[in-house]
């Protein structure tokens, strides 16, 4: 599996679910491109939730856990800046960024929605865009992605926690290498 893969994995698993089979497929994606990094995640645990979960369970977890919890939901530029202008412009800059490197995200979330941004980096690592992915990640993603970490770890006790784990892994393995990291 390819990074590209695995951020567009990631991005279908922290977005609203679309049944249980493409479920478990995105998990085995995301899975098996944390093992074969080497990287320590309890993303089995969602795995089994998934599993043992109707349909109606997934979605109902998934509203108490992203719509209904302001705490916890997935807007980085919300856990980056609150409710301030700084945050407009951060939207504004995700937008323009999006729109420069052709990408068009599916479905209407805001440009901050994780799942939004996982998309663009898949769409950034299936471009091989020359060294755009990184310093985007370490600049708009990975700051919003901790604090949304930090908030949704002390805050909110779902199954979903261990998917926005593995978000700040891939994110964190994706730019290793750059020194700022």
């Amino acid at each position: 599996m390819t990074i590209a893969a695995s951020y567009d994995a990631l991005a279908r698993l922290l977005d609203y679910p679309a049944g249980k089979e493409q479920l478990q497929t995105d998990y085995a994606v995301v899975s098996d491109f944390l093992n074969r990094q080497r990287l320590s995640s309890s993303i089995a645990s969602f795995a089994d939730f998934a599993a043992t979960s109707s349909e109606a369970e997934l979605e109902e977890e998934y509203v108490a856990s992203f719509d209904f919890n302001p705490a916890t939901a997935p807007y980085l530029g919300h856990h980056l800046f609150g409710d301030n202008q700084k945050k407009g412009s951060y939207m504004i800059m995700l937008k323009q960024e999006y729109e420069r490197c052709g990408y068009t995200p599916a479905g209407v979330e805001l440009p901050d929605h994780l799942s939004v941004l996982l998309g663009f980096l898949a769409h950034l690592a299936r471009q091989d865009t020359g060294g755009l992915r990184q310093p985007f990640i370490i600049k708009c993603v990975l700051p919003g992605v901790e604090r949304y970490h930090a908030a949704f770890d002390t805050t909110h006790n779902s199954h979903w926690k261990v998917l926005v784990e593995a978000a700040l892994l891939l994110c964190t393995e994706d730019c290793k290498e750059v020194h700022s990291c």
